[in-house]
């Protein structure tokens, strides 16, 4: 018989719907020019994905990087057909995976270069006055054309994956990053479940506000 995992532990939920509304947040006050919050949004989003990279060391099993690495034996596998039964019923799939790699190193990127633009305008960046005019406008170009457009292309392809894991599948993503739990498809193989206790929710909450700390002196007393 088949029991519900807890694949999805509480501080990976959390994050995940924070930056979602982040995301949200940043293209509305972007477009209405609301700067001051444009910042203070992107601050945020910087907190969070310097969390995700340590919580994907340390966090729950299914996520932590190891557990959803694009590596070429895990694309090769995956192309034959292969792929693990774990991997077919929980966590991430091959595709999700390189989804989430994208995510993060383009809001990476968007958040980088937003602290390092200079438009001679309405905004300067807290980085700004340590690089060449001629850098920070080409930061300002990238924030403003090619990463926006980078960023809404992933967040439209997510959002149709999941449309069409629902409709044509049947298979509700959005559920289990809300409860946490998943049931496997397969059973043929152990399906160890995300640590999501009360410590290491503890921890997680250490570790956000350590990032908030790194983020703020990154943005703050370092710029």
């Amino acid at each position: 018989m088949k029991h519900r995992v807890r694949v999805w532990d509480l501080p990976t939920r959390l994050f995940h719907w924070l930056l979602a509304a982040a995301i949200i947040g940043m293209f509305a006050t972007a477009y209405l020019g609301a700067l001051d919050w444009h910042m203070r949004l992107g601050c945020a989003v910087l907190v969070l994905l310097l969390f995700r990279l340590v919580w994907g060391l340390v966090g729950g099993h299914w996520s932590r990087f190891a557990n959803f690495a694009p590596s070429p034996r895990r694309i090769w596998r995956a192309l034959r057909g292969q792929a693990r039964d774990t991997e077919a019923g929980l966590g991430h799939t091959l595709l999700g995976a390189l989804s989430v790699w994208a995510m993060l190193l383009v809001l990476l990127a968007q958040v980088i270069s937003g602290l390092m633009s200079d438009d001679d305008i309405a905004y300067a960046g807290p980085w700004a006055r340590h690089f060449p005019e001629t850098f920070t406008a080409w930061m300002s170009d990238y924030h403003a054309d090619i990463g926006q457009w980078l960023l809404l292309g992933l967040v439209l392809v997510h959002v149709g994956a999941i449309l069409f894991y629902l409709l044509v599948r049947g298979d509700n993503l959005i559920s289990p990053m809300v409860h946490g739990d998943k049931l496997p498809t397969l059973t043929s193989s152990p399906c160890p479940p995300s640590r999501d206790d009360l410590l290491s929710r503890v921890l997680a909450l250490v570790l956000l506000l350590a990032c908030a700390v790194l983020t703020w002196w990154l943005t703050g007393f370092a710029a």
